[in-house]
């Protein structure tokens, strides 16, 4: 994984999978599956106080930025007001004494991951979750159940490059067949152009 990345200078959107750690560029870990998760605990535990409270004030802090960029789409000048409320939500986080298992759990795993849960306030363009990426690949998984896994390293790669460009192009509202058409490099010089 490094090797494929090493080159790469955005910001990486990923779920909490431990691989991606060790990639040294910004992140913006997947906040959807982190509040799937909560939600998982919750239901497990409905019960316990601790986790109840903590997902409560952690969808607290997240519903406001998910109405912004609604309201605004993903524009760091209109989204960089939450970090008050993060620096909050963390203060307080900190201060806790978790007397159950799963929501100290959550602690450690938020106080771990801080500088990657909220990278979207920062930068332009950059999602709060990995939606785009999970939709993405299930081009890649029709293919792949469609040929019944029969396929060389070197036509998978082919493939994964022109996936790669057609979902780039469908992102940045270009049509990918003008864009194979036009001859340009570079789908962001195409798409302005467009």
């Amino acid at each position: 994984m490094q090797e494929a990345l090493r080159n790469f200078h955005g910001v990486l959107v990923s779920d909490f999978y431990a691989g991606y750690d060790s990639i040294h560029c910004p992140q913006q870990k997947c906040l959807i599956h982190l509040i799937r998760d909560m939600n998982d605990d919750l239901r497990k535990q409905p019960f316990n106080e601790e986790m109840k409270d903590l997902a409560q004030e952690f969808a607290g802090l997240v519903k406001p930025m998910i109405e912004t960029v609604d309201r605004f789409g993903l524009k760091a000048r209109y989204l960089r007001k939450h970090k008050c409320s993060v620096d909050r939500f963390y203060d307080t986080l900190c201060k806790r004494d978790y007397q159950t298992e799963a929501p100290a759990g959550y602690r450690k795993r938020l106080r771990k991951n801080r500088d990657k849960l909220f990278t979207f306030l920062d930068h332009d363009g950059v999602p709060w979750n990995n939606n785009n990426a999970e939709h993405a690949i299930k081009a890649l998984v029709r293919l792949r159940n469609s040929i019944g896994g029969q396929s060389s390293a070197n036509g998978m790669r082919g493939y994964l490059v022109l996936l790669s460009i057609c979902e780039t192009c469908r992102y940045k509202g270009a049509s990918f067949l003008d864009f194979l058409r036009s001859g340009e490099m570079d789908v962001d010089t195409f798409a302005d152009r467009s």
